[in-house]
């Protein structure tokens, strides 16, 4: 068995991919029409199909998970984040744990928890 990566749906894969790629620089590795992979083994899936297959919906910001990235110039990310991304909803504003690593959470634009945080 290995390991591939983590599936996340979205409502659109092209609007999904753009943010990703804006935000993260990740690259467009496989389009499947609906069904993305991304670089960094992030995989991108369209709720309809989502839906479809599992017989489940999906439920936008459930704080279950959250995508975890590390970028060292953190100042920089949030000021691109809020500049591209303005209406972007936070769970946290850019912050500072008692061990010292600064990290902000936000949703994409599909619900789906992301936290940057300073390297460890």
């Amino acid at each position: 068995m290995k390991f591939k990566g983590t599936l996340i749906v979205v409502k659109d894969c092209r609007k999904a991919l753009i943010f990703y790629q804006d935000m993260f620089g990740l690259e467009l590795i496989q389009d499947h029409d609906g069904n993305m992979e991304l670089s960094e083994n992030l995989y991108l899936q369209e709720e309809k199909y989502w839906e479809r297959f599992t017989g489940r919906r999906v439920i936008p910001q459930s704080n279950q998970t959250e995508l975890y990235f590390e970028e060292p110039e953190i100042d920089g990310f949030v000021q691109k984040l809020e500049r591209l991304y303005p209406d972007i909803e936070y769970v946290n504003r850019l912050m500072s744990h008692s061990w010292g690593q600064r990290v902000v959470r936000f949703y994409d634009l599909d619900g789906n928890l992301i936290e940057v945080g300073t390297p460890v």
